[in-house]
């Protein structure tokens, strides 16, 4: 896995703790374990951007042999939520984050190994710090593009994400 540069406190030893070897597989499994039986893998996790990939194969599917919208979705949902834990990550007072809606439009049929990549850190960031600084709630809309082994796009996800100080 490639790392970036660091920014804040929390997202170095975030970002080191999934780059042990095995590290994330063994996080997929205990947090995400249908996203360890889908295959998700991590590819690149830095401060602003994020990309996890997803092969198709039976097991996530659809019954027109291309890979299966809710599989899409909890990869592209994940590209988004590893820049939002790495920023909430060992916040003191604590961060919590949560998924309050989703927009998907699907452009191609999604076969072989498919990389969504979410590069809305710097707004995720952004979006924590003022909930620590102010004590009010923050939502944030985030984007994972993802893209075939052609580099073509076959699927854009935007999540909106919420985030609030614990205890506010």
């Amino acid at each position: 896995m490639k790392q970036e540069a660091e920014s804040s406190a929390g997202e170095p030893a975030f970002r080191r703790r999934l780059a042990r070897p095995g590290a994330f597989r063994l996080f997929l499994l205990r947090k995400l374990p249908l996203a360890w039986l889908a295959g998700i893998r991590l590819r690149t996790l830095g401060p602003d951007a994020a990309t996890v990939t997803i092969r198709h194969r039976w097991l996530n599917q659809n019954p027109f042999r291309s890979l299966y919208f809710g599989a899409q979705a909890m990869a592209a949902e994940l590209s988004t939520g590893l820049l939002v834990m790495q920023h909430t990550w060992e916040q003191r007072p604590g961060v919590s984050m949560l998924v309050t809606g989703m927009q998907a439009e699907f452009t191609r049929k999604a076969t072989g190994r498919i990389a969504f990549e979410c590069a809305d850190g710097a707004a995720l960031r952004a979006a924590v710090a003022a909930t620590l600084a102010t004590g009010e709630g923050q939502t944030v809309d985030a984007v994972s593009i993802g893209t075939d082994e052609s580099g073509a796009v076959v699927a854009r996800f935007t999540f909106r994400w919420a985030v609030k100080r614990r205890g506010a």
